[in-house]
């Protein structure tokens, strides 16, 4: 039977997503589910390696049960998880402990403390300033729970966890791909290596570290229980896959340099597309990624209260002026909100909003918190929307500014963005003014998954050159917004002004 489809599975924080296409990324079949996370004592956030595993399952097999599709026509699969928070195994491939998740804070004396020892050579080594990700978790579990490091075979991810579930790996075998090593604390990202240097440092037991290697890498073919489980072929072939945001970057055809990926999302998420690695050792604010294409990086920063702070203005200063306007109509209220922000003038009359409700990410500080500055008699409902939609533009264009000072003859010539912030025409103004880069949106709102089933299909073989695949693949909108001139220039002094205000309320919170 010829080998028709390719499988994606996209392992979130909240919920799993699979999607099952056509080789030219049509989609066939998508399903999602959700996915707990425990919260056993304040500070700590847990996650069940087997509700990875198990929802991937369910998903998978609800796919190619609605569809029709015959088993043995999917060329192969691939996962994609979340990247910062990390799992572990026994010798048997079975959890030695929860899935520590990436908003679990526990770990914050060991983030301090690789920042104090060693901060700018692990900034330049993994391209990540110490931060709460797989190093100073893996630190607390050797020094806070030895009984259970002791057990721990490998550190892994989720996406390795179920792909070696689904291929009966044993821990020799375990892996992780390339994308996330900028999150381990311990890796040479541009060797593409663990770094013994700073293992040794802080005794992390270097064994302890699985394999790493390319997204496209076949780790194994699915076993008799895993088609059982997932309604798939037995010897279906199983990639490596990559972290979500990698592939979110691929599905999305962010394969060339000069290309920004804006992810106007719950978070808010700005990532360019580089041919060289850059090491933020002065800002410490990017990280930089490796992206799935071999020779290119993809730095990167995001605010963790972008999305969700225009939705807690929606929910609590924001009045509405459609009578019986439903509660629920969630679009309808957006799209008056920004209607609102379009009719005040670029920098919302001298007022600034900082978007930090519970810390800042890039750069790092978790005491940082929310303000309006400069409220005056004369602001009204339309200037607390702008300037909340230019916080965040504002923010971009900071992490650009980094990106620009450390690569000065790389030119940034279009942002595509997805997510719900990206059908805001006003909001894709602003930051096309701010930034001075064109921006485009991007069609349909599900790229990691197909990102996952790109890599799949480059495993396989039936994808060859994933670059191109990808950019061919891309959809981008008609309507593209280009920077105004004007704006742009009044824009830059505000930003300045922006930043000066950030650096007091860092030292104010702290």
């Amino acid at each position: 039977m010829k080998k028709k489809f390719l499988i994606g599975v996209d392992l979130g924080t909240s919920g799993t997503k699979t999607a099952l296409y056509t080789f030219n990324g049509s989609l066939v079949a998508e399903k999602s589910v959700e996915v707990p996370l425990y919260y056993p004592k304040p500070g700590i956030v847990e996650q069940e390696n087997d509700d990875f595993y198990n929802s991937s399952a369910k998903t998978v097999s609800a796919c190619i049960r609605e569809s029709g599709i015959e088993p043995k026509a999917v060329a192969g699969i691939a996962f994609d998880s979340q990247m910062a928070g990390v799992g572990s195994i026994d010798e048997n491939y079975k959890p030695a402990s929860r899935f520590d998740s990436w908003l679990d804070m526990r770990c914050q004396p060991y983030i301090k403390w690789m920042s104090d020892e060693a901060g700018e050579k692990i900034t330049d080594l993994t391209g990540c300033s110490p931060t709460c990700d797989h190093g100073p978790k893996m630190l607390w579990w050797k020094n806070e729970e030895p009984q259970t490091y002791s057990k721990i075979s490998k550190f892994i991810m989720p996406a390795a966890y179920v792909a070696g579930q689904l291929a009966g790996l044993d821990p020799n075998q375990a892996f992780i791909d390339y994308t996330y090593i900028h999150f381990s604390g311990f890796s040479d990202a541009r060797k593409g290596t663990w770094s013994e240097e700073l293992c040794d440092q802080f005794g992390l037991d270097i064994e302890k570290l699985p394999r790493i290697v390319k997204p496209w890498d076949v780790i194994g073919e699915v076993n008799p229980q895993g088609a059982k489980d997932f309604g798939l072929a037995p010897g279906t072939i199983i990639a490596a896959g990559a972290g979500d945001t990698a592939a979110n970057a691929l599905g999305a055809g962010i394969v060339e340099p000069g290309l920004l990926f804006d992810v106007a999302g719950t978070a808010s998420v700005l990532a360019g597309c580089t041919d060289s690695y850059l090491a933020d050792t002065k800002n410490q604010a990017l990280l930089t990624m490796r992206s799935v294409i071999e020779g290119l990086w993809n730095p990167l920063a995001y605010i963790g209260g972008g999305g969700i702070a225009l939705r807690w203005v929606r929910d609590n200063i924001f009045h509405s002026k459609i009578d019986k306007l439903d509660q629920h109509d969630y679009s309808e209220r957006y799209d008056e909100m920004t209607a609102l922000a379009a009719e005040v003038s670029p920098g919302s009359d001298g007022l600034f909003f900082s978007p930090h409700f519970g810390g800042r990410i890039c750069p790092s500080n978790p005491n940082m918190r929310g303000a309006w500055l400069g409220l005056s008699w004369s602001h009204g409902q339309p200037h607390l929307i702008r300037a909340m939609l230019e916080s965040v533009a504002f923010e971009y264009g900071y992490y650009l500014g980094i990106m620009r000072d450390l690569l000065p003859d790389q030119k940034f010539f279009q942002a595509r963005a997805m997510g719900g912030g990206a059908k805001s025409s006003v909001w894709n103004q602003i930051k096309a003014d701010v930034l001075n880069v064109a921006y485009a949106r991007l069609k349909g709102n599900e790229f990691g998954t197909w990102g996952a089933a790109m890599i799949a299909g480059k495993a396989a073989g039936v994808i060859n050159d994933l670059a191109s695949h990808a950019a061919q693949c891309a959809q981008i909108s008609d309507e593209v917004f280009q920077p105004n001139p004007k704006n742009h220039i009044k824009y830059q002094s505000i930003v300045k002004d922006y930043i000066k205000l950030q650096d007091m309320m860092n030292d104010f919170y702290n």
